[in-house]
C-alpha cells in the first residue's frame, strides 16, 4: 500500500526523475534519510520500475507516431504480443477491453517508415485487423 508520503515522492519524481534526494527531502519537509529508505522499499517492491528519459517537445516532434488498434486471434495475442516487443518503433502497448484488443503506441521517422511499420504489425501471424491514427499533438502528458 502506498501512503501520501510515497505518493508525493512519486508525484515529485513524474516531474523530475533526476531529483536528487535531498531535493525531495527539501521540498517534502522530510529527512535525506526517509526519503532513500522509501526509495529503496518503491524500488525493491515493483512500484518504482525504472527511470526514463523524455524528449524535449522540439525533438518528439520531429517522429511520425501513431496509435494502432490491434483485433487479434483470440489464441495469438501472446505471440503477437512477443514480436511486437522485438520492433524498436513500437514505445507501447495497452491490451484493452471493448472492439479491439491492443492499442500500440508506434514511432517512426517519417510517415513512410510508420507506413512500413504499420503494414509489419498488420502482418504479423495472429492480427486479423489494424486501424491507425497518426498523433497530431501531445496536449497533456502527465
Amino acid at each position: 500500500m502506498l501512503d501520501d508520503t510515497d505518493k508525493a515522492i512519486l508525484a515529485l519524481l513524474r516531474e523530475n526523475a533526476r531529483a536528487s534526494t535531498v531535493d525531495l527531502a527539501r521540498r517534502l519537509g522530510l529527512s535525506r534519510s526517509t526519503v532513500t529508505a522509501r526509495l529503496q522499499r518503491l524500488e525493491t517492491s515493483g512500484v518504482i520500475l525504472g527511470y526514463t528519459v523524455r524528449l524535449m517537445g522540439d525533438l518528439e516532434n520531429r517522429s511520425v507516431r501513431a496509435h494502432i488498434t490491434l483485433v487479434c486471434h483470440p489464441k495469438r495475442s501472446a505471440g503477437v504480443e512477443a514480436a511486437l516487443r522485438r520492433m524498436p518503433e513500437v514505445r507501447q502497448l495497452h491490451s484493452v477491453s471493448g472492439p479491439v484488443d491492443m492499442i500500440v503506441h508506434v514511432s517512426a521517422p517519417s510517415v513512410a517508415e510508420l507506413d512500413a511499420v504499420i503494414d509489419r504489425i498488420g502482418a504479423l501471424e495472429g492480427v486479423e485487423r489494424t486501424a491507425s491514427a497518426i498523433l497530431l499533438s501531445t496536449r497533456i502528458d502527465r
